[in-house]
């Protein structure tokens, strides 16, 4: 991916659904050439895909968190892989430091949250976890 490229992406970011033309007249580019590029960045699965943003206070009944998670040993593949197939996991990343992994969690009620909470700490391999809610969230 080159500089146009990644200054397409963030014009995607900011919003998926605008319209070519307007993303080539901000490149100053043919929309020709947005095309082919958003077209070529999707066959080679640059683009996973779109999405929509909704406001928090849209989706107020959601709950939100952050989990911290210490893995035993070497067994952060299949600790990843069991987090990955809870579809209340929105993401799972590695770091460093005090702990192995930090999953974003997104659940539909407290009710629903507390089952994640129960199959996490099914997951063979998890030494410790530390969850925090998230209360709001300020959008930069």
């Amino acid at each position: 991916m080159d500089d146009l490229d990644h200054q397409l992406i963030g014009l995607l970011r900011e919003d998926a659904r605008a319209p070519v033309a307007g993303l080539a007249k901000r490149l100053k580019v043919s929309r020709g050439t947005v095309q082919a590029r958003i077209d070529r960045m999707l066959a080679r699965g640059d683009i996973a895909g779109f999405t929509v943003r909704v406001r928090p206070e849209a989706e107020a009944h959601r709950v939100r968190a952050v989990m911290m998670v210490a893995v035993e040993g070497e067994r952060s593949g299949p600790v990843i892989r069991a987090l990955s197939a809870l579809p209340q996991v929105a993401a799972v990343h590695t770091t460093n430091g005090r702990w192995d992994l930090v999953v974003d969690l997104d659940t539909d009620s407290l009710p629903d949250f507390s089952r994640t909470l129960d199959a996490v700490r099914l997951i063979d391999g998890i030494a410790a976890t530390e969850t925090s809610l998230l209360l709001s969230t300020r959008r930069l």
